[in-house]
């Protein structure tokens, strides 16, 4: 059983920002997220396109940004439960909430906050009639451990940052990368874009467009795949099929926890705290819904600070805090750093 005082379901910037905010009210948080790496949409979608509305930041890149996060909750030390989904809530006599995840991890929390983004990501899956029978199996539509792949052949099926970014990465570690995209232009950065061509050239990826995977094979594992590119079909033997067109967002088995909901979203109180329905679980992010909502970045920030506020009270019942200012109070990490601006040096004048 995994305890913590705030439980963060939603690894994206919102949730990241989280552990900051929590962290300043000496509140410890642990993260579940169904992808295999935190960041959410920006890790997984777009790590490499610029985001132009971040306070501070004229100009950062998706994946800076969730880079930063982790780094200014780093302080912090918090739990992370990846590539698992949140599955059931049970609330316990003593007012807790016991949180299991579809692999059976069981997280217990004073205080649940849901920061799921557009929901939990479901992979979206290429219409091939028996491609569920390789799932596991040589069909992988997420990249957890990159070593899997060394000295195999590899077929990335897509068009988007994921495929360009992953052919790229395990060119240096697969025997062979095939990269198959339905259109000869690509929907990546540019960069990436003139990179694959580059290894195209080189020898190291095996671009095939305009063309499409249409049918698998093999006997208890992937052996090969159907590939078609005009009106030919041929076979391509390899090791792995992994088809990255991207994650389809569904609120998934938080729809069925007993919360107030709204054109799939999570109804919240606005007015005070983004608490739910249920006492002790709130919605932050683009996950919930309130009169005027904007789904934007720097909206999560602002009621994932009003959240931790109204947590504190829930987990230290009777107890005041009195707000200070980071740049007065410093930071004390749960890590044993301290950060503090210098402090003026006071000298008499004789």
């Amino acid at each position: 059983m995994i305890q913590t005082d705030i439980l963060i379901i939603g690894a994206g910037p919102t949730g990241l920002f989280t552990v900051f905010e929590a962290g300043l009210l000496k509140l410890k948080c642990h993260l579940i997220d169904a992808l295999p790496q935190p960041g959410g949409q920006c890790s997984e979608l777009y790590p490499k396109k610029p985001i132009y509305d971040i306070p501070g930041f004229p100009e950062v890149l998706a994946g800076d940004l969730t880079s930063n996060l982790l780094e200014q909750g780093k302080q912090f030390e918090p739990g992370f439960t990846l590539g698992e989904r949140a599955e059931t809530i049970e609330k316990q006599e003593d007012g807790s909430f016991i949180v299991t995840t579809n692999k059976g991890t069981q997280h217990q929390a004073p205080v649940v906050a849901i920061a799921g983004g557009l929901g939990s990501f479901e992979p979206r899956k290429p219409l091939i009639e028996n491609i569920a029978n390789y799932e596991d199996h040589g069909v992988d539509y997420f990249i957890k451990d990159p070593e899997k792949y060394r000295g195999k052949r590899v077929v990335i099926s897509g068009g988007g940052d994921s495929a360009l970014d992953w052919s790229i990465f395990l060119a240096d570690i697969a025997s062979e990368v095939t990269l198959i995209h339905r259109r000869n232009e690509f929907r990546g950065a540019l960069d990436s874009v003139e990179k694959v061509q580059e290894l195209k050239l080189l020898g190291k990826i095996n671009l095939v467009t305009p063309a499409e995977v249409v049918g698998v094979s093999g006997q208890n594992h992937i052996e090969g795949v159907t590939v078609k590119k005009g009106d030919e079909e041929f076979q391509l033997d390899t090791d792995f099929f992994i088809p990255l067109f991207g994650l389809s967002p569904k609120l998934g088995p938080i729809g069925n926890w007993g919360l107030e909901i709204e054109k799939n979203a999570i109804k919240v109180d606005n007015a005070l705290d983004y608490q739910t329905n249920i006492p002790g679980i709130y919605a932050i992010g683009d996950v919930n819904t309130y009169p005027g909502k904007l789904k934007l970045i720097l909206c999560g920030f602002h009621e994932a600070t009003l959240m931790c506020q109204s947590a504190y009270k829930i987990i230290n019942p009777g107890k005041k805090y009195v707000l200070k200012y980071t740049t007065v109070s410093g930071i004390d990490g749960f890590d044993g750093t301290r950060k503090e601006a210098p402090k003026a040096v006071v000298q008499a004048i004789v």
